[in-house]
């Protein structure tokens, strides 16, 4: 008889990632569980001994140090070891980031199994799940964190195996398009975009000159431009405040620039923008969006 010390979570549905279950299991030869589905995410890894993990018809023998991923309303099996039955620790989770944060790191139907050293740390990360079960917020927001530290352990040793055959190019250009949405009024450069995704800058501009026809750096520029031209048309920040709200320090630094891309200096483009002069900043920012779009098509 299998012996399992488990935990269930109410489930709240308005978080965007959050435990619904969790515990660890000592299982009997043989000890085996489904066919069967479940609702949520759940991820099991392996302590100890040896045992089956079977979806779609496709078998996976494992043992410690190995763990696998079920997706909702899967058809999953598995079974443990006659000689050697395993020890395992399992999460299950659910929230609106849980497909995308399963899929970036990539594990899905096709690709369930992965392996950790970090076995220790992930036992550890389920046992204080387990000791902070009781509902209050504190706990709540004790259990969510530790689920993101689990994934987050899992995830330094799989390697992406994107649902459009391992085409990670369009992954590495989209993850850096996004760094730029949501760090461009930081002062980043090239080298931090490339040390985002994992890859060096020599090969991430290769990447962006054959997805969207322009150098990483002629990216980020163009983006912060675009964010600048905008607030000169809708605020009245001075250029200096304009120029720090898009990731430049140096405000002749980005009169520069400004000037060389648009044309004119950004105090001249403000007042030709109110005079009816030049075209919406909302075209250049519509064409960013194209640009993303592009990368996002399998």
């Amino acid at each position: 008889m299998e012996q399992a010390y488990e935990l269930k979570f109410s489930e709240d549905r308005n978080s965007a990632l959050y435990v619904t279950c969790c515990g660890c299991s000592k299982t009997e030869p043989l000890h085996s569980f489904g066919p069967a589905i479940k609702p949520h995410y759940l991820i099991h890894y392996v302590m100890d001994g040896k045992g089956v993990f079977t979806i779609d018809g496709q078998e996976y023998p494992l043992r410690a140090g190995y763990g696998f991923l079920i997706e909702p309303d899967e058809m999953t099996f598995y079974q443990a070891d006659e000689a050697e039955p395993w020890t395992y620790v399992w999460v299950g989770f659910s929230g609106a980031q849980a497909p995308g944060i399963v899929q970036s790191m990539g594990l899905n139907k096709k690709y369930p199994v992965f392996w950790s050293d970090k076995g220790d740390e992930l036992y550890q990360c389920v046992r204080d799940m387990m000791e902070h079960s009781t509902y209050s917020v504190e706990n709540e927001l004790r259990r969510n964190g530790e689920l993101s530290i689990f994934l987050s352990l899992i995830a330094g040793n799989v390697s992406v195996q994107e649902s459009h055959d391992g085409n990670k190019a369009n992954t590495y250009v989209e993850r850096a398009i996004e760094f730029v949405y949501n760090n461009y009024y930081n002062p980043i450069r090239v080298t931090d975009m490339a040390d985002y995704v994992c890859v060096n800058r020599s090969y991430l501009y290769t990447l962006f000159r054959s997805q969207i026809g322009m150098s990483p750096q002629q990216f980020l520029t163009m983006f912060r431009v675009a964010k600048a031209a905008q607030l000169l048309q809708i605020t009245d920040l001075s250029i200096e405040s304009v120029a720090i709200s898009c990731g430049y320090s140096d405000p002749m630094v980005f009169s520069k620039i400004f000037r060389q891309t648009r044309g004119m200096a950004p105090s001249v483009y403000r007042r030709q923008v109110k005079q009816g002069g030049v075209k919406n900043s909302k075209d250049d920012l519509q064409k960013i969006e194209e640009f993303l779009r592009q990368v996002r098509q399998p």
